[in-house]
């Protein structure tokens, strides 16, 4: 994405012509992905003197309060509106962009359509399904890409691997950061979903802790 770090670079009175310009200035923006980034790229949008700026998320609406099966001390999964939704930006939830159209090569209009999510009773899983009859669309001059962290990609080295997921669909581990499978262990964001380079540096410790303690007694029952 250029969008926000050239943003920084003009902050820090860097020159940027080295990147074609993107800039908010004067156009419809939409916005998609509803996370710490998506916040990023609506406030610098605003500032940089976007027509209007609209924030489309795939998920459902967080609630404003803890749900019952989100205690303390679990990361509270709520509604939460940072400075940049403050000063101005409308937001909607469980919305699945289907298709981007245009003339001349530029972007003009976005077409989506609304989500119901329900529970799957064999998974337990949450599953999308699009509502009939609920597609639209908008005009949009600038797309910034901000989609968030859904779980890993589990065709491949996962599945074959065959380790256990947790409920959200990351890789379940032991408090040393092993696998349901011995031998093979996991960090960041593949067990812990989306999260902060510290997570992911505080993990990365962790497991090669968990590493060294399993070698060590593999080594030990062979001696």
């Amino acid at each position: 994405m250029y969008f926000l770090p050239q943003q920084n670079l003009r902050d820090n009175k860097i020159a940027t012509d080295r990147f074609e310009e993107v800039t908010a200035k004067g156009k419809k923006v939409v916005v998609l992905g509803g996370g710490d980034t998506g916040s990023d790229c609506v406030g610098t949008a605003i500032r940089q003197g976007a027509l209007s700026v609209q924030q489309f998320e795939l998920m459902p609406k967080p609630p404003e309060k803890r749900s019952p099966d989100n205690p303390w001390p679990n990361w509270a999964f709520i509604l939460r509106t940072s400075s940049s939704h403050e000063e101005g930006c409308e937001r909607d939830y469980s919305i699945m962009t289907k298709s981007l159209s245009g003339a001349d090569g530029e972007l003009k209009k976005l077409h989506a359509v609304r989500l119901q999510w329900v529970k799957d009773p064999a998974s337990g899983q949450m599953k999308m399904n699009e509502v009939a009859g609920s597609e639209f669309e908008i005009e949009c001059d600038l797309l910034l890409l901000a989609m968030g962290f859904l779980g890993p990609v589990k065709k491949g080295m996962i599945e074959e691997l065959g380790v256990a997921l947790d409920a959200r669909g990351n890789v379940a581990s032991d408090g040393h950061k092993m696998t349901s499978v011995p031998g093979v262990f996991t960090a960041g964001d593949m067990t812990r979903g989306q999260s902060l380079v510290v997570w992911a540096i505080h993990e990365g410790r962790s497991a090669a802790q968990g590493v060294h303690q399993y070698l060590s007694m593999k080594v030990n029952q062979k001696g």
